[in-house]
């Protein structure tokens, strides 16, 4: 009643007044809203999420690519509202499959006997050096399998811990010899000194860690058991690649060039924890200064 007050009185408050300028404002048009569907920036928008970009990395590359244009700026708010008030249709559902879905409660691996600490050899993550926890220095590594249907198939992932830059290994199959030979031969094509080291968890899969030592010279450190959050930047990674390899799937259909474009996908999205530069801007800038010269991954 208050704002209905102050909105129509002129010298005190009038009824009839205040219904004729009700009548005038009904049939203004309201302001086109930034994300109309047929704008232009909507466009922007949907092509972005169809690369599953989140609302927020879209919306902080709007604001980094046109920081002083406001209509070329949306909040990753507003993208989220764009797409939960559209009407229902197709476009509406492969928007909202195109975000990232939470996980319900975690599992534990296996529910069988806990087999882990069966590890010849092991190293602890407590033996890490102090300079890998603190991410200044390029070239420490997180690595993990992510398992297909029926526990047949796999896919290797390293995730670099100071540039979060994302390499995918297609394995042969889930055993030992197969995780072994996939991460040294992936490991290898990195920069001897951009492959210091590598955390993974205490997974069964990792018996023959000492091969990959000695074919890449890479350390490895063994996480605690049940401990994810000692290996962040991979777990996090892993949630992001089950939009590309949802679970239940036969992940031995995917080639290595297939793997190569999902890790290329990841590698160019904006990161926040990087000030929204992508994976591959900043490893490109840490190869410059360990190698002196420019080089890829292939």
């Amino acid at each position: 009643m208050s704002r209905e007050i102050a909105r129509h009185s002129i010298n005190g408050y009038y009824a009839s007044l205040a219904g004729y300028r009700a009548r005038l404002t009904r049939y203004r048009p309201r302001r086109r809203p930034k994300l109309h569907p047929d704008g232009e920036l909507f466009e922007v928008v949907v092509h972005l999420l169809r690369n599953y970009w989140s609302p927020q990395q879209i919306a902080r590359t709007l604001k980094r690519m046109s920081p002083n244009d406001s209509r070329r700026q949306v909040s990753h708010e507003a993208i989220y509202n764009a797409l939960y008030v559209m009407p229902r249709g197709s476009l509406k559902k492969e928007l909202i499959a195109c975000l990232r879905q939470g996980n319900g409660k975690r599992r534990l691996r296996s529910r069988g006997t806990d087999q882990r600490n069966q590890i010849p050899d092991l190293i602890s993550i407590h033996a890490r050096p102090p300079e890998v926890e603190d991410r200044l220095m390029p070239g420490h590594w997180e690595g993990d399998l992510i398992i297909g249907a029926i526990n047949r198939s796999a896919v290797g992932t390293l995730v670099e811990r100071t540039t979060r830059l994302v390499i995918l290994a297609k394995v042969d199959g889930t055993t030992a010899t197969a995780a072994a030979v996939g991460f040294s031969d992936k490991l290898n094509e990195v920069p001897r000194s951009l492959r210091l080291s590598m955390t993974y968890d205490q997974g069964r899969e990792m018996v023959k860690h000492a091969e990959i030592t000695q074919k890449a010279g890479t350390a490895i450190y063994f996480a605690d058991p049940h401990s994810p959050w000692q290996r962040g930047s991979n777990e996090n990674t892993n949630g992001l690649l089950r939009q590309y390899l949802p679970k239940g799937t036969d992940l031995s259909v995917y080639s290595q060039e297939d793997l190569d474009e999902i890790a290329d996908s990841l590698n160019t999205r904006p990161r926040q924890t990087l000030d929204w530069r992508t994976p591959l801007e900043v490893y490109a800038e840490v190869l410059k200064k360990s190698v002196g010269g420019p080089n890829t991954l292939q």
